[in-house]
């Protein structure tokens, strides 16, 4: 959802091809190890904006070059949607968390070692935290503050997760102690029916 807006504000900046779209997506975002995006998905999303009506496409607009490029402008419904996405909040994705479901599956699955996969997962984090930190090190606060903005954002993120480790270390026996979670079962295929008396 966030790329195609995104590539609709892009394009409301003005008309662009899809290599061009692809350079200034990874541009706005601080380069590709901040969000990288493939060609392909580029081009998937600017067809299906292309669908919706939300982008028009035209080749080779008079720039005389070969092969020919489509160009893609931005549609009046398109400024609506973007218009729309600005005006709507962005829910976070903090439940749907990659190492919490290592974590429940290592119990689920009855792995004995459980405090050698947090520490594997602290020292990640730790890795990750000391290169957020020297990347952000680097940058100009006169000219790259947004992308500073970003990663003190991602720095915080990380933070709170080795934090999180510390709780889930210290609870750790508790939670292994705790049922398993089951799954409900129901019946499947039709109801029987039921015999009305005469």
């Amino acid at each position: 959802m966030s790329i195609r807006h995104a590539l609709l504000g892009l394009l409301s900046q003005r008309p662009r091809h899809g290599y061009e779209l692809r350079a200034a997506f990874s541009a706005v975002v601080g380069g590709e190890e901040s969000w990288e995006v493939k060609p392909a998905q580029i081009y998937m999303t600017l067809e299906r904006l292309t669908e919706a009506g939300w982008v028009v496409c035209e080749s080779n607009l008079g720039e005389g070059q070969e092969p020919a490029r489509r160009i893609y402008a931005i549609t009046p419904q398109g400024h609506s949607a973007l218009q729309a996405w600005f005006g709507s909040g962005v829910p976070s994705e903090h439940q749907r968390d990659p190492f919490f479901l290592k974590l429940i599956t290592a119990v689920v699955a009855g792995e004995k070692d459980l405090q050698r996969i947090l520490q594997v997962q602290r020292a990640t984090l730790y890795r990750e935290l000391h290169a957020l930190t020297a990347l952000r090190g680097r940058l100009d606060a006169r000219v790259e503050l947004a992308q500073i903005l970003l990663l003190d954002k991602a720095i915080m993120h990380t933070e709170a997760d080795i934090r999180w480790l510390d709780f889930i270390e210290i609870r750790l026996d508790e939670i292994c102690r705790q049922p398993i979670p089951q799954p409900e079962l129901r019946p499947r295929g039709r109801p029987k029916k039921e015999i009305q008396p005469e």
